[in-house]
């Protein structure tokens, strides 16, 4: 099994998908931001900066949308659907996403790219009251689409 961004040299190179068949894609992905109890009390209430949960999910939607843009080997996809979810849990708040495409390559990168965004965008907007929140347990929970099929990643 080689990686499919190096070319023989060892040089690397963006995958050339021109050939393959379009196909619906599907990924979902998750993050988790940890916070003191003082934090997870102002994300509910609101922050100074506005509804903490809102702002990052529409930055996690953003993200997805402008993945290739941050990193290098990714192309750019016509994304149908980018969703983004925020819930409060015990300790902190779960952040999901699912995003989907026709096109020639999976949206696995742009469905972690979302996630990891909204995560850094809560922490930003909790920071003031806890510059100690972590962000963790960022993965991609399901693919599908293309000949690989359908994927459920191990893990936690």
């Amino acid at each position: 099994m080689a990686l499919t961004h190096l070319d023989e040299h060892g040089r690397a190179h963006m995958v050339a998908v021109g050939e393959k068949p379009e196909t619906a894609r599907r990924a979902v992905a998750q993050a988790r931001v940890t916070m003191s109890a003082a934090a997870l009390d102002a994300v509910r209430q609101g922050t100074k900066k506005g509804d903490a949960l809102q702002v990052s999910r529409i930055a996690g939607i953003q993200a997805a949308k402008r993945t290739h843009e941050l990193i290098p080997l990714c192309h750019p996809l016509r994304l149908t659907q980018v969703a983004v979810t925020a819930e409060i849990v015990d300790g902190g708040v779960l952040l999901r996403s699912e995003v989907a495409a026709v096109d020639r390559t999976g949206v696995e990168m742009e469905a972690l790219t979302a996630v990891t965004v909204a995560a850094l965008t809560l922490y930003d907007m909790v920071k003031s009251v806890d510059n100690a929140a972590v962000i963790g347990d960022v993965r991609l929970l399901e693919k599908s689409g293309g000949k690989s099929g359908t994927l459920r990643p191990h893990g936690p």
